[in-house]
């Protein structure tokens, strides 16, 4: 099928609930879901990119690129210059449409307004997942943008997340390129998740 699923499946599983206090248990999130968010996502408004090559955002940014995702970085601070080609938005709303994936890599209090910001343009862009990085969790901004009809993750990195259900990220850490059969490739044969399936 297009989407690379079995039987055809196309659609996003549902999403666990992720309700309670902060404290509680970090959010869990099924390969599954992971994957089906992965590939029903093409373009990706990574707010908070940075033109640091040492910066989290700018490696997570490169990597997604290669992989064929288009990423529209979000950055009022280099707004109208470039990161890896690509042009920098001050906001969300001076992104072109569609978005698939808003990933926000600012702090977990900034989380709420970004998603504010995300609901706003959610209908012009055709938006369909809020993606919140590693040590991002915000029950708040999770909360509104659930009940606008929107996948949610939080505390995860789709560049590791992509990864590791590749195979180039092994479950114990970077892939060592040696043949392993003891874990499934969950992407397809050799591990590999091909765009535009």
């Amino acid at each position: 099928s297009r989407t690379g699923f079995p039987n055809g499946q196309n659609r996003v599983p549902s999403w666990p609930s992720q309700a309670g206090p902060m404290k509680a248990k970090m959010p869990q999130y099924t390969a599954d879901c992971i994957e089906s968010i992965l590939r029903s996502t093409k373009v990706i408004a990574m707010v908070g990119a940075s033109a640091n090559d040492m910066r989290p955002s700018y490696f997570a940014m490169k990597y997604l690129s290669d992989k064929g995702f288009l990423i529209h970085p979000v950055n009022p601070g280099a707004a109208g210059k470039k990161i890896l080609g690509r042009e920098v938005y001050a906001t969300l709303h001076d992104v072109p449409a569609p978005v698939d994936m808003v990933d926000i890599f600012r702090s977990p209090d900034q989380a709420p307004e970004i998603v504010r910001e995300a609901l706003a343009e959610k209908d012009r862009l055709g938006l369909k997942t809020v993606w919140m990085q590693l040590g991002v969790v915000n029950e708040e901004a999770a909360e509104m943008a659930r009940e606008a009809g929107l996948n949610v993750v939080m505390d995860r990195c789709p560049k590791i997340e992509y990864g590791r259900l590749s195979g180039e990220i092994g479950w114990m850490g970077v892939n060592r390129r040696v043949i392993d059969n003891r874990k499934p490739l969950l992407f397809g044969k050799g591990g590999s998740l091909k765009r535009g399936m």
